[in-house]
């Protein structure tokens, strides 16, 4: 919980062009009333999330989802903020899906890379069992392995394999 009841209030800039945003061009608000609106703006948002918290305890749950906002709207009587905030929620999902498709149809980085001088690099990533997270890099034009794994302690060791010669 906050030290300070100032420290609940929204940030002024965010308030003042909210309410720019809100009304007709060339109407002034005067600091009075911006302070009044963002007071008003922190106590509405601690108190819908005192209502969405009760729904979110009722189901015995510590994380309030977006049905218990939703469920708070219509407890705190505010019906006409549900279809809205309804949209809003399916434009969100819409726009996170789109997102998953476009990364998805990204190309992935070719498992072979090649070099000027014809040598083909080799890279493998899994695990090494017991937690850890190997990554082998294997040069075909020296004959050398270069193995990294990755310890669960967040130390990595690298070590390097040299095949005989040919």
């Amino acid at each position: 919980m906050a030290e300070r009841p100032e420290d609940l209030n929204l940030p002024n800039a965010v308030v003042t062009r909210i309410i720019k945003d809100a009304i007709p061009e060339g109407v002034n608000v005067s600091k009075e009333a911006r302070l009044a609106i963002s007071k008003a703006a922190s106590v509405f948002v601690l108190y819908a999330t005192s209502c969405s918290n009760n729904f979110a305890m009722k189901g015995k749950r510590k994380t309030i989802n977006a049905q218990d906002v939703l469920c708070a709207m219509e407890d705190m009587e505010f019906e006409q903020f549900i279809e809205p905030l309804q949209q809003c929620q399916e434009a969100f999902k819409q726009e996170k899906l789109d997102k998953k498709k476009e990364k998805a149809t990204k190309p992935a980085p070719s498992a072979q890379v090649e070099e000027e001088n014809d040598d083909v690099l080799e890279l493998s990533e899994g695990e090494s069992g017991e937690g850890k997270q190997s990554t082998s890099l294997v040069s075909a034009g020296n004959n050398s392995t270069v193995n990294e794994v990755d310890n669960d302690s967040s130390e990595s060791s690298v070590e390097m394999i040299e095949d005989g010669g040919d």
